[in-house]
């Protein structure tokens, strides 16, 4: 996907259980790695992405960790001429934050629909429209979003040269217990080349709230670099990849993060699709 596409919330979550400004509900940096832009053979997948990280802040760090399973269902209907998917994801957060005890369990539910183009030549563009629904526990943004994501990229020849970005919209509160929801851009971005089974490449991310409503906001971004490896085992594929924060604005301190994910389609069901890739797992 990633998937066809997509994933989930927060490095606002940390901001959210102290109870102080919040940030992006979709995590800057989840869809790196996957080809979000090229539509996928018609089946099910099953894709899980769990990172964590530590965030130098002072007097005491914030660690943060997310694990994000998903299922794609990338259907055999096609919406003008795009082959259209759905992805839904429930994560799972562990936050730990200066002066407040190690929090963890469920966080935003996400549930969208994707239309994946395939334009010739390698290149592909997709378009998702999902919605972040609060899980009704303090460790989400507890309102509702709209995100829609715009993807484009290029996987012939072995390259996943992708862009993914990330709109993120509130359409329910704007504030609560304390914490404000601004709307967000987040860009994903992955550069890499596949090597017989390996992969190998950079990676970058950037994310910056938008203007709010709050004149005393302290708007939040960061823009982070890394490297990215995978391997195919044939059943399933993994890819590993370590960012850090270069810019940050707001956060308190600079983020390093591990990143660690698992590729499995499930079943297909057209085994011949109206428009195979090279390689199947040259998306990923």
């Amino acid at each position: 996907m990633k998937y066809a596409g997509l994933m989930l919330a927060a490095t606002g979550l940390v901001a959210a259980v102290t109870v102080a400004d919040a940030s992006s509900v979709s995590e800057p940096g989840q869809t790196i790695g996957i080809a979000v832009a090229t539509p996928l053979p018609d089946g099910v997948y099953f894709i899980d992405t769990f990172n964590y990280g530590r965030r130098s802040t002072r007097p005491a760090e914030t660690d943060l960790g997310l694990n994000i399973p998903v299922l794609v269902w990338a259907t055999p209907a096609r919406i003008l001429d795009g082959h259209f998917g759905l992805v839904v994801a429930m994560p799972n957060v562990w936050v730990s934050s200066p002066g407040s005890r190690t929090q963890g369990g469920l966080t935003d539910f996400f549930i969208s629909g994707i239309v994946a183009w395939d334009l010739g030549g390698g290149v592909g563009a997709s378009y998702l429209l999902a919605a972040y629904l609060p899980s009704g526990t303090n460790l989400d943004a507890e309102t509702t979003t709209i995100n829609q994501r715009f993807a484009v990229g290029y996987t012939a020849d072995g390259y996943n040269l992708t862009a993914n970005l990330s709109y993120g919209t509130i359409v329910g509160p704007t504030t609560k217990n304390g914490a404000i929801y601004p709307d967000f851009l987040n860009l994903d971005l992955t550069a890499t080349k596949r090597f017989g089974k390996w992969e190998l490449g950079p990676v970058a991310f950037g994310s910056t709230d938008l203007p709010t409503r709050f004149p005393t906001y302290r708007s939040q971004g960061q823009i982070a670099v890394g490297g990215l490896v995978g391997y195919d085992f044939g059943p399933f594929t993994v890819q590993a990849y370590l960012t850090r924060d270069v810019i940050e604005r707001n956060y308190g301190g600079r983020d390093t993060r591990g990143w660690l994910r698992i590729v499995a389609p499930l079943n297909f069901g057209d085994p011949n699709p109206s428009t195979p890739p090279a390689s199947l797992r040259a998306r990923y």
